[in-house]
């Protein structure tokens, strides 16, 4: 899950400053489930603006808006409706797929893009995945240590870890220990012995594209 979290309001006001008339289109899946992007906080946003005097001429809630067929299919009553500008309550990926389709209506985010993460109990999300493209879990028992590590270790431990906490961030458990932990349980210490490349993010050329089609 994408998890996002509510810009400040005054800076979402900034953003629409201009702006007399306003859509919002918001996002049935990752951001309705932050509570950041679902029907109660398009109504919540609504209300803002119209006491700001704005007018919110149309509103609507995309089962993904990182799926551009269906965002495309959503936004057509909003361009009609013909805003000063539309707010995203979306992801970041959410907001550009929108803008995408909104012809030339400027396109605002309400939300700041965290990371991919899961849900540990109701409303409470960890950091799981950065999403780098060269994933060692088959190496280090299924426990990223890119997202887990504060350093991002890819070899490790660091020999910074006191009582088995981080250096970095006290509160946290030593990634490397909790890896090491995992290989023993399942039988696959040797794995630990093996040597890693570190991470080549310089050989990253963005923006990326991955299609099962072949070529693009």
């Amino acid at each position: 899950m994408i998890i996002t979290q509510k810009k400040p309001l005054e800076e979402v006001m900034a953003m629409v400053a201009d702006a007399k008339t306003v859509a919002i289109i918001g996002c049935g899946s990752c951001a309705t489930a932050c509570q950041t992007g679902g029907e109660a906080q398009i109504n919540e946003l609504t209300a803002i603006l119209e006491q700001a005097g704005k007018k919110v001429v149309a509103t609507t809630v995309a089962d993904y808006c990182c799926m551009n067929l269906g965002v495309k299919g959503k936004m057509k009553p909003v361009v009609a409706a013909k805003p000063d500008c539309v707010i995203c309550m979306s992801c970041g990926d959410g907001v550009q797929c929108v803008a995408r389709n909104a012809g030339d209506i400027p396109v605002y985010p309400s939300n700041n893009t965290m990371f991919l993460g899961e849900a540990v109990r109701f409303g409470v999300w960890e950091e799981a995945c950065h999403m780098c493209g060269e994933c060692v879990l088959g190496q280090t028992g299924a426990i990223c240590p890119i997202s887990q590590c504060a350093k991002s270790l890819v070899n490790g431990p660091c020999g910074g870890q006191k009582n088995g906490k981080c250096e970095v961030n006290p509160e946290n458990d030593c990634a490397w220990i909790k890896i090491y932990n995992r290989l023993q349980a399942t039988n696959q210490l040797d794995k630990l012995m093996k040597t890693r490349e570190d991470k080549g993010y310089e050989d990253v050329a963005y923006p990326r594209t991955i299609s099962i089609r072949g070529k693009k």
